[in-house]
């Protein structure tokens, strides 16, 4: 008797879950597609600016060049130990790193939450019931798994770059 309140009570709480669940994915998809239209501009403008940014690597009087974050944080900071570097260098990837793994995890939850509704409807002999869970079920796994794959790649080449800043930047104090 107590175990069935608790299973009922917890059945309860999941479905009231999938609302939130529902309105993060979609918010996650609106932040992907900004995401990727801000990597995309930092993409330009390396391109850019990539002779003016080697040619300050070399520069005694360093300027900020834009589309180089870590260079341009070093610029501002140039006491900035090689540790206070890399915690920049994370803070600048770390919510496109966050949302690469969360969005999967709220598909799946997304994808859980209306199985059960979905097997009572099997038990019930309820196939439109059984269509309506599956269809939101499935279609809510693969919003998170396409919100990682927009944000995954971004987040790869600016690792890439990041370390490609700070390699830089380290053989820039070297010289010093």
């Amino acid at each position: 008797m107590f175990i069935q309140s608790i299973e009922q009570l917890m059945a309860q709480v999941s479905e009231l879950l999938m609302t939130p669940v529902i309105i993060a994915i979609v918010l996650l998809l609106f932040y992907a597609l900004f995401a990727l239209g801000r990597f995309f501009s930092q993409l330009i403008q390396r391109r850019n600016n990539v002779l003016i940014y080697t040619r300050q690597l070399n520069s005694e009087q360093p300027q900020g060049v834009a589309g180089f974050p870590i260079y341009n944080y070093f610029v501002e900071n140039p006491d900035a130990s090689q540790d206070e570097l890399e915690v920049f260098a994370l803070k600048k990837l770390e919510t496109l790193r966050i949302v690469t793994r969360i969005a999967p995890m709220l598909g799946l939850i997304a994808t859980m939450i209306p199985m059960g509704p979905a097997l009572q409807a099997l038990a019930d002999g309820n196939i439109q019931g059984i269509s309506e869970n599956l269809i939101i079920a499935f279609a809510a796994v693969i919003w998170g798994l396409v919100i990682s794959s927009i944000t995954f790649w971004p987040a790869s080449v600016k690792k890439r770059w990041c370390a490609n800043e700070l390699i830089a930047i380290s053989k820039l104090k070297k010289q010093d």
